[in-house]
């Protein structure tokens, strides 16, 4: 067997270490640890200091990172939320924003700019739901109209995305048909095993088991959403899917069958947090700054300029929809929700690393793509806090002044 080296992945976990406790250090740097967890990983890789190669310790756990990235995205899906009419207007602005991001593919595909026009399109319709509730939560309108629509339009955009790309570029090679074969069998594979889980959480006798060790060193709460996690992930890969289409489905199902949250097991959720944020995550975003090829970005005046033409892109397909909610919300809370929904990161990160992989992006492309996903966590979080602190202030309304008299 051949020796492992650690060194380099010690390097990448003293940097997801230093990040958010430097970022602790300086909270008036309202900065998302995610972008700083990128720019480090960027700074110690090849393309700067050269400290780390990713090698095969990196790798896989860069790779499980990715997979509980997108577990805990599915896991934050608040399916009581999606239905209704806030469900058809999420839907209606999903489907404008992909209908928005084809043509915007096919016009950067004509201009020469992409040369895969519909994986761009799909790239750019996600909204980051993990940077989204943090902003909204500290600006006290998660549970507002505002906040509700906001989360049930990034979870679907986020679902949809995650099914779009699977079904056009998944690693195996087969036709749109044979690729809905697949993910047909798939979801019947998924309904399966959330029957068996939804039995299994009312069984009298299983249910007393879990309560008793749950809380033990056996945490079996946590083991079975790790075995849920790695057995999607692997039921995928073995259909020729992508894993983060088995991660995302398995935070849903899981989501589905943990309904009592707040009753048996109130930290069953923060554990998962723990594990994933805490260990996994982190490596998996510095690595990615450590893959990410500046040289390529800026190898020409051409690809610098794909930044802020991607940026764009990302504002027009995700924000103009918004325009559906203006029935529902005030036209600067609109606004606000078009900013949120243009938030995105993680997918494109994990998106470009898939594309690059399969040869549909180029190391240019991808840098451009990672970059404008950078700039727009910076940007429009930033932008949609200052419009909701201008909605809050409160509107001093000015009396009729009285002249005084003048006197000679």
């Amino acid at each position: 067997m051949a020796e492992l080296s650690l060194s380099g992945l010690l390097i990448v976990v003293a940097v997801a270490f230093l990040v958010p406790l430097l970022l602790g250090l300086a909270p008036a740097l309202r900065l998302p640890s995610v972008v700083l967890e990128l720019v480090a990983g960027i700074v110690i890789g090849p393309s700067v200091l050269g400290w780390v190669e990713v090698d095969e310790p990196i790798r896989v756990l860069a790779l499980i990172g990715l997979a509980f990235l997108l577990f805990l995205a599915g896991l934050e899906i608040e399916f009581e939320r999606l239905r209704g009419r806030r469900l058809t207007l999420v839907g209606t602005a999903f489907g404008l924003s992909f209908a928005l991001a084809v043509v915007v593919g096919l016009g950067l595909s004509a201009a020469g700019r992409v040369e895969d026009p519909l994986f761009v399109a799909i790239v750019l319709v996600a909204t980051s739901l993990g940077v989204v509730v943090p902003v909204l939560k500290d600006s006290g309108k998660l549970g507002t109209d505002l906040g509700q629509l906001v989360v049930a339009a990034a979870s679907v955009a986020d679902f949809g995305a995650v099914i779009l790309l699977s079904l056009f570029f998944s690693r195996e090679s087969a036709g749109l048909g044979a690729q809905l074969v697949l993910l047909g069998g798939f979801a019947l594979a998924t309904l399966a095993a959330l029957a068996l889980l939804l039995g299994l959480g009312r069984s009298m006798v299983f249910t007393p088991v879990l309560e008793r060790l749950q809380d033990t060193t056996a945490q079996i709460r946590v083991r079975g959403a790790f075995l849920l996690l790695v057995g999607f992930s692997a039921l995928a890969v073995g259909l020729g899917l992508e894993v983060i289409l088995g991660a995302f489905l398995a935070g849903a199902v899981l989501t589905l069958v943990d309904r009592d949250r707040a009753m048996t097991h109130p930290d069953f959720r923060r554990k998962l947090e723990a594990a994933g944020y805490g260990m996994f995550i982190p490596v998996f975003f510095v690595t990615s700054g450590v893959l990410f090829d500046l040289d390529a970005l800026f190898a020409s005046g051409s690809t610098v300029a794909l930044v802020p033409l991607f940026l764009a892109a990302i504002l027009v397909v995700r924000a103009l929809p918004a325009l559906v909610y203006r029935r529902t919300l005030s036209r600067l809370e609109t606004a606000v929700a078009g900013l949120l929904q243009a938030t995105t990161l993680p997918f494109i990160v994990a998106a470009v690393m898939i594309g690059i992989d399969l040869g549909t992006l180029d190391e240019a492309t991808g840098a451009a793509l990672i970059a404008a996903g950078l700039l727009s966590v910076l940007v429009f979080p930033l932008l949609a806090l200052t419009l909701l602190r201008r909605a809050d202030r409160p509107v001093t309304v000015a009396g009729p002044q009285r002249l005084k008299p003048t006197t000679n």
